[in-house]
């Protein structure tokens, strides 16, 4: 049975008819797969949405729009292509498709078409979204970065840089994703084959975070388990790993606070929960703490069993994961509000230094912000994405969930300075005091010294330390989930049906890749990643991927894509923040993280020279395959110089759109 594709009409794609009795000027259905008529489909050339052509096509298919696309095999079955009719060979120069597909690729394309996974509800979507963007850097390192760069007048830089950099960036992976439907490693085959060694490159960076970041959750786990006691163990001084230097100022007794004081929650932190004393750095790490180990290796198990079987399971997970810190946050936003001396953390907070904003540095920390709080370049926007249905309005999902983000962020400021409020009411210090250390030990030290001195302090400390392990286990699903899509796209002959044994192995490769972080001198390798590993090499990637589709794909042809899904194309705010604010945005992070490199402090311990070159070294370790996948591409590619790079600029495939409830415009 046979339909004439008009203007108003919508086919199935699912459809396995069989095609021979197909007459001139119909379009036919073959192998699932939309099989256009020449004439017609040059009919619809005339709206000016097109498809990229293969390298082998090029210049000779007829342009296809309104959403369809054609297969296309850059070596067809025995040599002999086909047109829509069955012909002869090479009969015809305007042919849109070979009778059959050939080979792994066209196995890989059905596999797209029919086979592709998809989120079972928006909202799973939605959930896992934001439970990536919002994660433990939310909690600490916003407020930080907004009381040290200007409080409150730092919401100026953070709001341009959110509207001009990092929701723009995190707008265009979200298409690129959805309409693609690939992972970070074979997405370039359509958009432009050079640029492949971004994929790579997102993987490794991926493994890097999953190798340090984890081990930051197993602390907070270690915390939780310490925490189901009638007193908390980082209360007093009374323990076999105090010092003499411990002092406990919460006690009843007149304790004075002297300079070399420590708190029984920084020596609990340090000299319980990481042991740094029996490390002498970098170069010194010691053994492997047993009791980390047991908690890592169980947060590793809940990740396997929660993303092996795909974005089913995980968008189920992500309901208790996403939702569950965000009852936590209220609950401790309403009892710090309530603490004594609250009032005096909020209006450190956010009193505005309008001098700040002067200031170089204050724009730089905006900007970075933003961005890693967003978190483009990872791969997982790309993967969470690319499950979505064709014409899921990705725009209003990319505004909702970085609104989401960007307000999380300011909400848990007042989580955490209403509690340092407090502190520096108790110690009879200024908040700048109070608040000076950054990083975890702000969570873990800080935080959890006034829990521990609140009323219901079991309580409150058992709902904060599960609120940071959700926070940080939705992050490590969609991490790997970057890793997992991007592979099994790449080499679903190999992987596609062995997910499960795929992630499992993946898993346990990120546990083995932990074990330095899980050592006595654990902690200066968290940092040491934390700082070089991901933060250069992540701007870069972004750059290029940037730069990769707005001049190399084509701002036009992109913008044409968006419109094939959501019905309306971008406008020129979009196009000119994807063209030149982006780019321009990504590489003002860059240069100025490159021309003063952090210097690294961590307790007592200053990072020698040594560890920034091999901190670089580690960051280029991941970068490195963009360059390297560029010269093999060159290298492969036949004809001369100028037709090597030609070919690979050029989508080697077109992208296959599923045909069901595609709008076709007026022919």
């Amino acid at each position: 049975m046979e339909k004439k594709a008009t203007s108003n009409e919508t086919e199935p794609l699912t459809s396995k008819k069989d095609v021979s009795g197909c007459s001139k000027g119909e379009d036919c259905k073959e192998n699932g797969l939309l099989v256009r008529n020449p004439k017609s489909a040059l009919r619809l050339v005339e709206d000016g949405n097109r498809v990229h052509p293969s390298q082998g096509d090029k210049g000779e298919a007829a342009q296809i729009s309104n959403g369809y696309s054609r297969v296309q095999s850059s070596a067809p079955c025995n040599g002999e292509v086909e047109d829509a009719q069955g012909t002869a060979p090479a009969a015809t120069t305007t042919t849109t498709t070979t009778s059959t597909t050939c080979g792994a690729e066209a196995q890989q394309q059905l596999m797209e078409l029919e086979d592709r996974e998809t989120w079972s509800k928006k909202i799973d979507f939605l959930l896992s979204v934001i439970g990536y963007a919002v994660d433990l850097g939310n909690v600490w390192r916003f407020p930080y970065i907004c009381y040290q760069n200007g409080g409150g007048a730092f919401l100026i830089p953070y709001t341009i840089m959110a509207l001009f950099g990092g929701i723009p960036l995190f707008y265009m992976e979200l298409a690129l994703g959805q309409y693609h439907r690939n992972g970070c490693i074979s997405i370039w085959r359509k958009i432009c084959p050079i640029f492949k060694g971004i994929g790579f490159a997102i993987c490794i960076i991926d493994l890097y975070v999953a190798s340090y970041y984890n081990t930051i959750m197993a602390w907070a786990f270690y915390y939780l388990i310490s925490s189901f006691t009638a007193e908390l163990p980082w209360t007093s001084c009374t323990n076999p790993w105090n010092t003499g230097n411990c002092t406990n100022y919460f006690s009843k007794d007149n304790v004075s606070w002297s300079p070399h004081s420590i708190s029984p929650a920084e020596e609990f932190y340090t000299r319980q929960v990481l042991q740094v004393h029996r490390s002498n750095g970098l170069d010194d790490l010691g053994g492997i703490s047993w009791q980390l180990t047991l908690c890592l290796l169980l947060i590793f198990t809940i990740v396997y069993f929660s993303i092996w079987k795909g974005v089913k399971t995980s968008g189920k997970v992500v309901w208790v994961t996403a939702t569950f810190p965000y009852i936590i946050l209220f609950i401790l936003l309403v009892r710090g509000a309530t603490l004594p001396g609250a009032w005096r953390g909020v209006l450190y907070y956010l009193k505005p230094d309008w001098q700040k904003l002067l200031a170089t540095e204050v724009w730089v920390d905006a900007a970075a912000q933003i961005f890693f709080s967003l978190g483009p370049g990872f791969g997982v926007l790309l993967a969470y994405a690319s499950y979505n249905k064709f014409h899921n309005n990705c725009y209003q999902d990319a505004l909702v969930t970085s609104t989401v983000n960007c307000l999380t962020s300011f909400v848990s400021g007042f989580v955490i300075f209403t509690v340092l409020g407090y502190m520096a009411e108790m110690r009879n210090e200024d908040v700048s005091e109070v608040a000076k250390d950054t990083g975890p030990s702000l969570l873990f030290i800080t935080y959890a010294e006034a829990i521990a001195n609140m009323p219901a302090s079991t309580f409150f400390a058992i709902i904060f330390f599960l609120m940071l392990l959700t926070l940080g286990l939705d992050s490590t699903f969609a991490g790997l989930e970057g890793v997992i899509t991007g592979v099994l796209d790449e080499f679903p002959h190999v992987w596609g049906k062995r997910r499960e044994l795929f992630v499992l192995g993946l898993t346990i490769v990120c546990f083995l890749g932990s074990l330095a972080t899980l050592t006595f001198g654990g902690a200066y390798v968290v940092k040491l990643f934390e700082e070089y590993a991901t933060g250069p090499a992540v701007l870069t990637v972004v750059f290029l991927e940037a730069v990769a589709v707005s001049w190399f794909y084509g701002i036009t042809q992109f913008c044409n894509d968006v419109k094939e899904m959501l019905g309306s194309a971008p406008g020129w705010y979009w196009r000119v923040c994807w063209v030149a604010i982006s780019p321009l945005f990504l590489l003002f992070v860059t240069c100025s993280f490159l021309s003063s490199p952090p210097e690294l402090r961590l307790f007592d311990y200053d990072y020698p020279y040594w560890t920034t070159v091999v901190g670089y070294c580690i960051g280029t370790s991941s970068i490195i395959f963009i360059p390297i996948y560029m010269i093999y591409r060159l290298v492969i590619t036949p004809g001369t110089l100028k037709e090597r790079i030609l070919k690979s600029i050029t989508p080697e495939t077109a992208t296959e759109i599923p045909f069901g409830d595609i709008r076709m415009n007026a022919v």
